[in-house]
C-alpha cells in the first residue's frame, strides 16, 4: 500500500511540476508578447495602447484555451499570478530600480515580498471547511439546503455552509472559488482574501507610477528617431499589464467591500434562488400559472459595516 501511495504521490507531484513549467512558459510569452504594443505603437498615447493591450490578451487567452483543448496541457492559474508577479519584480530590478528614488524602491520590494507571503497563506489556507465529500456526485451536490441538514444533523451550526463544486466541500461562509489564489474563500479566509485584495492593487498602483516616471522620463522615440530598447519597452509594456490588472481588480473590490457592508457573500447573491432564507414568495396573482419569488436579504441588519469573519 506504501509503494501505491508513492506513486501516486509522485504522480500527482510530476504533474503539478509540469503546470508549473507550463505557467512560467506562458507567462513568459505573454509578458514578451505585450511589449510588441510600445514597440509597434510607440506614436500612440497610453489611451490607444491600453486597449491594444487588452485586445492582446484576450487573443493570447484565446489562444491559450485552444492549446488545452487540442494539446491537453494545462497550466496552474495560482502558478500564473505568482510567475507574474515575480516577472514584474524581475523588470523592476533589472531596469526600474536605477531611475526611481531608494525609498520607492523599498516600498515597492516590501509590498511585493508581503504578495508572496500572502498567496502562500491563502493556498494553504483552511476557508472553512465543514466536510470533505470528494466521492459526492454532482447531483448530490445540488441537494437542497434541508437534506444537508439532515446529513450533518447535529454536529454544527448549518448556517450559511454552502457547498463548493470545485472543492466538492462545504464551507462555512462560503463566498466563492477563486482560481486566481487556488483556494475557497469562506469564513475563515475572507479576511486574509480582502487583504490581499487590497494588497495586489495597492502594489500594482506603486509599479504604475514609477513606471510612467520610467516612461516619462525615456520617450518611446528619442529625438533622433532611434526606437526604444526591449528593455524599455518591458517597462511600458507591464506598466500597461498592471493598469489593466489595477481597472478590473478595482471593481472586483469594490464589489466585496459592498458585500462586506450588507452582509452577503458572492454566492448567495448569485444563487439566491437555491436558499430559501433569500426568497420573498410572491402569492399567485390571476392569470399567472405560478407563484413568483423575490429577492431579500435577512441578513443585511443595516449600512453599518460587517465583519466577514462573523457569521450571523
Amino acid at each position: 500500500m506504501s509503494v501505491l501511495d508513492d506513486q501516486k504521490s509522485m504522480r500527482i507531484s510530476l504533474k503539478l511540476i509540469g503546470r508549473c513549467m507550463i505557467s512560467c512558459i506562458s507567462v513568459f510569452i505573454t509578458q514578451f508578447a505585450l511589449s510588441i504594443v510600445p514597440r509597434f505603437f510607440a506614436a500612440s498615447s497610453l489611451l490607444i495602447q491600453l486597449p491594444l493591450s487588452a485586445l492582446l490578451l484576450l487573443v493570447l487567452l484565446g489562444t491559450g484555451r485552444c492549446c488545452r483543448r487540442f494539446l491537453g496541457v494545462y497550466a496552474s492559474a495560482p502558478a500564473i499570478v505568482f510567475f507574474n508577479l515575480l516577472f514584474i519584480w524581475g523588470v523592476y530590478i533589472v531596469i526600474l530600480r536605477k531611475v526611481i528614488s531608494p525609498l520607492m524602491g523599498v516600498v515597492l520590494n516590501g509590498e511585493i515580498v508581503m504578495l508572496i507571503i500572502g498567496l502562500y497563506s491563502i493556498l494553504s489556507s483552511d476557508p472553512g471547511f465543514v466536510t470533505s465529500r470528494s466521492s459526492c456526485s454532482d447531483n448530490h451536490a445540488e441537494d437542497s439546503f434541508s437534506e444537508v441538514e439532515a446529513h450533518f444533523e447535529g454536529s454544527f451550526s448549518l448556517r450559511r455552509v454552502r457547498y463548493c463544486k470545485s472543492c466538492k466541500a462545504y464551507v462555512k461562509g462560503f463566498d466563492h472559488h477563486c482560481p486566481a489564489f487556488g483556494n475557497c474563500i469562506g469564513q475563515k479566509n475572507h479576511v486574509l482574501f480582502m487583504v490581499l485584495l487590497v494588497g495586489f492593487v495597492i502594489t500594482e498602483a506603486s509599479y504604475i507610477m514609477d513606471s510612467f516616471k520610467f516612461a516619462t522620463k525615456f520617450q518611446k522615440m528619442d529625438e533622433t528617431g532611434q526606437e526604444t530598447s526591449l528593455s524599455e519597452n518591458l517597462v511600458i509594456s507591464t506598466m500597461l499589464f498592471c493598469l489593466l490588472q489595477v481597472l478590473w481588480q478595482g471593481v472586483f473590490l469594490t464589489w466585496h467591500v459592498y458585500c462586506v457592508c450588507v452582509n452577503i457573500r458572492t454566492d448567495e447573491w448569485i444563487n439566491w434562488k437555491k436558499y430559501p432564507e433569500f426568497q420573498i414568495i410572491i402569492p399567485t396573482q390571476p392569470g399567472l400559472s405560478s407563484e413568483g419569488r423575490r429577492f431579500r436579504n435577512p441578513y443585511n441588519k443595516g449600512p453599518r459595516l460587517k465583519c466577514p469573519t462573523t457569521t450571523p
